[in-house]
């Protein structure tokens, strides 16, 4: 008789381990670690594109060559182009980083 019981007591506990181990993962992966943005980086865009933000945006050094430009913004360009299901105003925005970089202007552009 005792063969029943204890093997329900025994089920029992399992699942309670099991819960428990269950609940303390999913804290466990809420929990993001505490990232400092630099206090360049905090915020949106700038109103007017300044050439830091423009090398900020397409990710690349000053005195970066023409090539090295051109290549971030087209891998920029096809991650967020909204063709693909990107944002026109970060497809803009990369464009207008091109634009100054490169030391090219485009006519009629509406942001």
């Amino acid at each position: 008789m005792a063969s029943p019981l204890f093997a329900g007591v025994a089920v029992a506990g399992a699942a309670m381990v099991g819960r428990y181990a269950v609940n303390a993962y999913r804290v466990m992966m809420l929990r993001t670690p505490k990232t400092r943005v630099p206090r360049q980086f905090a915020g949106g865009f700038e109103s007017e594109m300044s050439r830091k933000e423009a090398l900020r945006v397409l990710n690349v050094r000053e005195g970066s060559s023409k090539e090295q430009v051109r290549d971030s913004h087209r891998r920029l360009m096809l991650l967020n182009h909204p063709d693909n299901g990107g944002s026109t105003f970060i497809a803009s925005k990369v464009n207008e980083a091109k634009d100054m970089l490169l030391g090219t202007k485009r006519s009629g552009r509406a942001i």
